[in-house]
């Protein structure tokens, strides 16, 4: 496992993020841990998170994911060695002050994260997307607020638009106040819209680039093929855009490519991402040990400039 620069701060985080949306929703707890103690051992220490995962499951209301990953530090007493992510933004509670980016909210959201992480403070603090109806400069104070009683080492943001991004890199340079140091976008082969205005501005600005959802939600795994029935899945049903001749070329392409490297169409997504020199880290979901293994195998992975442009036009 190789280790990036978290933007500006000197951090260095292991070039594959485990995400945890999936925990108590598509994973029991007890595998949840098995994914994190695998990740671990091998090289991982960046984990992301959100307060409302996941709150669309089944007997959950948000905060378990959290939760887990506060029990598993504890139990492991590897909470130094551990960068961690979450966010705040989603509603977590009834009334005004129950989601946004205000500081009301953050202050408290913030608060719960730490009592549910099982920590005095967060590596990396998110906004999970804008606020249109707060200042910018009101949620950064909260951030420097949150950062000078330490309870947050550094903030990043995820679904901003390229000119929302702007105007907080902006705002923090002419204020004085916390700049974001990374940003979390969706993106993956065929969704590549934010390489159009924000990766200019991250490379300017020397901000992280996390992305989610980096397989395209399972897409990018091979699971689903040309001409093969589609489970009737909620997560399959979201996929639908995806299952078209682009869609299908892509998957082959890659499959193509890393049968002669001897990788899965996974491994290769991911090495395509690390093959962006301005990427750090594209946050991968396992649901089994099996899962976490098979995706660590995309660690390492370097594409050529041939196999990015056979990539490339597949997807177009």
């Amino acid at each position: 496992m190789e280790y990036r620069p978290l933007g500006p701060t000197g951090i260095r985080v292991s070039e594959i993020c485990l995400g945890t949306m999936q925990f108590k929703w598509t994973t029991t707890e007890t595998e949840s841990y098995r994914v994190l103690d695998h990740f671990f051992a091998n090289g991982g220490n960046f984990v992301d998170s959100a307060d409302i995962y996941s709150f669309w499951a089944r007997g959950c209301k948000g905060g378990e994911s959290e939760t887990i990953i506060g029990k598993w530090m504890a139990r492991r007493r590897n909470r130094r060695q551990v960068i961690l992510a979450t966010k705040a933004h989603g509603r977590m509670w009834p009334g005004p002050t129950g989601e946004g980016l205000g500081r009301a909210h953050l202050v408290q959201a913030c608060d719960d994260s730490l009592k549910r992480l099982r920590t005095d403070y967060i590596d990396l603090y998110q906004s999970h997307s804008s606020d249109t109806s707060v200042p910018i400069e009101e949620t950064l104070r909260a951030y420097e607020d949150l950062i000078r009683a330490g309870k947050v080492r550094y903030i990043g943001c995820s679904n901003y638009t390229s000119g929302q991004f702007a105007e907080a890199l902006t705002v923090s340079r002419t204020t004085g106040l916390p700049q974001y140091v990374s940003i979390q976008p969706y993106y993956h082969p065929m969704a590549r819209d934010f390489e159009k205005d924000h990766v200019w501005l991250a490379r300017k600005y020397s901000v992280s680039v996390i992305p989610y959802s980096p397989l395209a939600g399972g897409f990018f795994t091979g699971k689903y093929r040309r001409n093969r029935p589609v489970p009737k899945t909620e997560r399959a049903v979201g996929l639908k855009w995806l299952m078209n001749d682009r869609g299908w070329r892509t998957v082959e392409t890659l499959e193509r490519l890393g049968r002669k490297r001897g990788k899965t169409v996974a491994q290769m997504a991911i090495g395509w991402h690390l093959s962006h020199e301005w990427m750090t880290a594209p946050i991968v979901g396992a649901n089994t040990v099996k899962q976490m293994k098979e995706l660590l195998g995309g660690a390492g992975v370097r594409l050529t400039a041939g196999e990015m442009d056979i990539i490339e036009k597949a997807a177009k």
